[in-house]
């Protein structure tokens, strides 16, 4: 009977752990809109001039900058400093959305287009969190797949700032939102099945796919529709 009364109790206590770190990783994700709200702002009003006329140039720096704080972060995500150093890293991601926003915001419909990216990637993240809880699904076995997309990708990104194509460039953000979507499904299923385990490191994952799906539906938009008269 001794072993009996024990799996109940080890499953309960999983459940419980798997629920802390999702409702950690929400109440988380929620307040990384913070600063990514504040440095939007913020960069609204400086002159990216300097990013424009040497795009090579900028982007080996951001992409520095971008996996050093992703590295730091995952270093010290079992403690206060990886929230703090997560916080700074959103705080960035919110500089670095700003040309974008000047851009979508510099055309007649383009308070539209960026609601509309707003409202898509909204739907996005919910509906990928309502598959995972409802369904209790693993879909870790997504995991290699995705990661061949996300090299692809990337790769994909560096020769096209050399060759500057747009039709690339929609393809790619197109790319983008459809993995980035499967990427929260991953990763809300890694957590609800207990392979994730800490909610800094999930987090992140969520928020900074939940910033490519809302940056590549500006830009797919902007392309599509938008008014420049």
């Amino acid at each position: 009977m001794q072993p009996e009364l024990r799996i109940p109790a080890q499953t309960g206590e999983l459940s419980v752990s798997q629920n802390r770190v999702l409702r950690n990783t929400y109440l988380m994700l929620s307040l990384t809109m913070i600063p990514t709200l504040i440095g939007a702002m913020i960069g609204m009003q400086l002159n990216f001039g300097i990013m424009r006329t040497n795009p090579i140039m900028s982007f080996l720096v951001i992409m520095a900058v971008f996996y050093g704080m992703v590295f730091a972060i995952e270093k010290n995500k079992d403690s206060g400093l990886g929230v703090a150093l997560l916080l700074g890293f959103t705080f960035m991601m919110g500089l670095l959305l700003a040309p974008l926003l000047q851009v979508a915001l510099g055309l007649r419909n383009g308070g539209q287009i960026i609601a509309m990216a707003a409202a898509g990637t909204g739907v996005a993240f919910f509906s990928m969190a309502a598959i995972a809880t409802v369904t209790k699904r693993d879909f870790s076995s997504m995991g290699k797949f995705l990661m061949v997309g996300v090299i692809v990708v990337m790769i994909a990104v560096v020769a096209n700032v050399f060759l500057q194509m747009p039709v690339l460039s929609l393809t790619i953000s197109a790319v983008v939102v459809l993995l980035s979507t499967m990427l929260i499904l991953y990763t809300l299923s890694g957590i609800i099945h207990g392979g994730e385990t800490n909610y800094v490191s999930a987090t992140l994952s969520l928020y900074i796919s939940i910033y490519n799906i809302f940056s590549s539906l500006v830009q797919l938009l902007m392309a599509f529709t938008g008014d420049r008269d």
